[in-house]
């Protein structure tokens, strides 16, 4: 069978026994239905989408990755936006806001900026290209397990719409200074992130690793409408395959060799760890200017809330709200929320997982929505270069702010959910002491 044919046979009704998941967020075990291009297939309990099936996937997520490579590579090539102040021009590409940070000593945060909305992306689309090259005129081999893998993990850590909408507001910040003018790679980089977000959402994961490894039949004993972990099961994070676990040696996948576990080691000592690291970080990053700007001379320093309260009296209202959102509510609320979840877990037996488990996916998404002040900064550190007329620096906090979104992400991704759902008795270790065949 070629993989570009293994969509029709994945959902045949004859194909071997029932398709199982165990839901990664609430641990329920489910038989999947057979799938239409264009359905879903959701946990009954939780409601969190186990498989979606999309029409000609592997060339659907191509012709978007290609387009989005495109785009940019347009936007690398060209003038990302250019300002003009009394008879003073400056003009950047889109690498150099984080470039320019290293003429700051700041080389972590042109890092993470270099990261989130150049390396990464491009890795992404490069890896999904070949995968689905490979998927519709070839055979997998090993290394495409391992493709697929990466595909996974750096997911949540891409984000063109986030320097998008940090664009925008470095663009309002400036425009009553000076005369703005968005450059070709702007455009062409606000038509990458849709794209990029379209072929991340165009992946069919459930297609794909069935195309690269097949599926092998979960354990024979598995029954549905119970949780994995009370058969000594456990669903893999990665491809979504049920496995058996034993007592002995690390557990991986058996089709695409993740480590498993019944529920992620130590889950609340680290996102406790992460959260203290994160709260003390987030002290500085309010304290300190996270940018300096220079006008004729006299240097303002700019902490965050004082960039708010500025943007509110010059009657930027909406503008200031974003800030104020992204920089300071979000990341005091993950704080909280987290912290909470954490002792929920511990204290709250047996009721209002449902509400628990809604408000950590809030959490989780809105995380990295914070990095929308970083990015502000990383932009007007790379534009305003005017000499004495006027000039921005990064300030101390900007560090320390771009670590707590960073170490607030890690502890949203190490907090196991599916510890909202276990009653004191329901994971019990060791699970088993033999393998079966």
């Amino acid at each position: 069978m070629k993989p570009i044919e293994s969509l029709v046979e994945l959902d045949k009704p004859s194909h071997g026994q029932r398709r199982l998941r165990a839901c990664h967020e609430c641990d329920w075990v489910s038989a999947l239905p057979r799938l239409h291009p264009g359905e879903v297939a959701t946990c009954p309990r939780c409601q969190h989408v186990l498989v979606r099936r999309h029409y000609r996937p592997a060339q659907r997520s191509l012709a978007l990755a290609i387009s989005a490579l495109i785009a940019l590579f347009i936007s690398v090539s060209f003038p990302f936006v250019s300002f003009t102040m009394k008879g003073i021009g400056q003009q950047i590409e889109l690498q150099q806001t984080a470039s320019s940070l290293l003429s700051f000593d700041q080389p972590l945060v042109a890092i993470a900026v270099a990261l989130t909305i150049i390396i990464l992306p491009a890795l992404y689309l490069i890896l999904v290209v070949w995968l689905q090259l490979t998927l519709l005129f070839s055979e997998p081999q090993q290394r495409h397990r391992q493709i697929a893998r990466t595909l996974k993990h750096i997911h949540s850590w891409m984000m063109a719409d986030v320097f998008i909408i940090g664009a925008l507001v470095s663009l309002f910040k400036i425009a009553g200074l000076a005369d703005v003018e968005l450059g070709t790679a702007f455009w062409s980089y606000a038509a990458f992130a849709v794209l990029l977000l379209m072929t991340m959402r165009s992946i069919d994961d459930d297609w794909m690793w069935f195309a690269i490894a097949g599926e092998p039949r979960a354990p024979v004993s598995t029954q549905t409408g119970q949780p994995a972990a009370e058969q000594g099961l456990t669903g893999c994070p990665t491809c979504g395959l049920i496995n058996e676990l034993y007592t002995q040696g690390k557990q991986h996948c058996r089709r695409c060799g993740e480590g498993l576990h019944a529920r992620a080691p130590k889950s609340i000592e680290r996102t406790i760890a992460l959260l203290l690291t994160a709260t003390i970080l987030y002290i500085p990053a309010n304290l300190y200017p996270i940018m300096t700007t220079t006008a004729f001379g006299q240097p303002v320093d700019n902490t965050i809330m004082g960039g708010v309260i500025e943007l509110i009296h010059h009657g930027s209202w909406p503008i200031a709200m974003v800030i104020f959102v992204a920089s300071v509510l979000v990341p005091v609320a993950k704080l909280i929320t987290l912290t909470w979840l954490c002792i929920s877990v511990k204290k709250v037996k047996n009721s209002s997982q449902m509400a628990r488990l809604k408000l950590y996916r809030i959490t989780e998404f809105v995380g990295r929505w914070s990095m929308v002040d970083v990015f502000v900064v990383s932009i007007l550190v790379a534009l305003i270069h005017a000499g004495q007329l006027i000039s921005v620096t990064p300030g101390p906090a900007a560090l320390a702010f771009a670590s707590v979104v960073i170490v607030t992400m890690l502890a949203a991704i190490t907090f196991d959910s599916r510890l909202l759902w276990d009653e004191s008795s329901s994971v019990k270790q060791p699970l088993r002491d033999e393998r079966h065949d």
